[in-house]
């Protein structure tokens, strides 16, 4: 059963995440016995608030594992070659940002392959072709204008192995180091300190991508699409209900949508004129969920839910 057709099964059901082609929920820690950790969101559901996936969004479930534990989820565009979005339990980091091992998914180049994302063989060994044909790999970036951008970044994490686990090609997109190293990951320092201070339970996340309205490419090879804009969401149903007068509009929701592009136009994000040269153009607008939803209804050309009942679900 694909994404689509659980998820619809989902929606109906929501309440009732352990129903799945005769397969238990197993949390992150258990490994899936019934079947491979592409294809098929069950495994992972525990990443997602109601164990309930986004909806409106088609593309390749991938239950992230490294260390045979399962880490976050992803929803991956195999023909794009990069993540519509990657969702994740938000946990307060601890220690220096981990040292770069870049990974792969081994399923997506053969379903039967082992699940445990693989790291990137040393050069100059060649990169198996089924894997350079069903996903990114190294060479895409390298020698590009672009950096790799993390949709679940490791700074939302504390277990060592989280953090290694997000250095996988299938959980970042191409971004500008303008977004990448200035107004976005202001907006990650933010979240991550707003969640440490008054989420008092758990912390869903959801990062993704807005595609442009015509393609565009890595390096113009027609291989690794890159996102006009990068969009984010969290859910704290449980938060501390004393929260400064500037964060009450950010519990239990929160969103923002960042450019990726400086030429974009400005109906979705303005530009502040004002900002160094080095980062004009990259802003990051917050909002409310629904307004996210509506700008990604607009260019995904289908309505899009993020969140089960938009996070006021109990």
């Amino acid at each position: 059963m694909g994404y689509n057709s659980l998820s619809s099964m989902l929606g109906a059901i929501p309440r009732i995440p352990s129903i799945t082609l005769g397969c238990l929920l197993l949390l992150s820690s258990v490994l899936n016995p019934c079947g491979g950790d592409v294809g098929d969101f069950s495994p992972c559901l525990n990443y997602f608030y109601q164990a309930w996936p986004p909806k409106g969004i088609q593309g390749t479930p991938i239950c992230q594992r490294y260390k045979n534990q399962y880490h976050f989820a992803t929803l991956y565009s195999r023909e794009r070659r990069t993540p519509w979005f990657s969702a994740y339990i938000y946990t307060p980091p601890e220690g220096k940002r981990p040292k770069e091992v870049w990974k792969y998914e081994p399923q997506l180049a053969k379903s039967q392959a082992d699940g445990n994302m693989v790291p990137f063989p040393i050069p100059p060994e060649k990169v198996d072709q089924n894997v350079v044909e069903s996903q990114a790999v190294q060479e895409d970036y390298i020698n590009s204008t672009y950096t790799r951008g993390h949709l679940n970044p490791s700074q939302h994490h504390t277990d060592p192995d989280d953090r290694h686990a997000t250095f996988t090609l299938t959980n970042v997109v191409p971004q500008r180091a303008g977004s990448n190293d200035g107004p976005w990951a202001s907006l990650e320092g933010r979240v991550s300190k707003n969640l440490q201070a008054y989420c008092l339970g758990e912390a869903y996340v959801v990062t993704g991508v807005i595609p442009y309205e015509k393609d565009r490419w890595l390096k113009d090879q027609g291989r690794v699409a890159i996102p006009e804009y990068l969009w984010s969401a969290y859910c704290c149903r449980n938060y501390s209900h004393n929260l400064p007068k500037s964060l009450t509009d950010t519990f239990p929701s929160y969103a923002a949508i960042g450019r990726n592009d400086p030429n974009s136009t400005e109906e979705i994000v303005p530009v502040n004129p004002h900002r160094k040269k080095a980062i004009l153009g990259y802003d990051v607008r917050p909002m409310p969920l629904p307004t996210l939803e509506t700008y990604l209804k607009q260019r995904y050309g289908t309505p899009v839910s993020v969140f089960y009942e938009q996070c006021s679900g109990s």
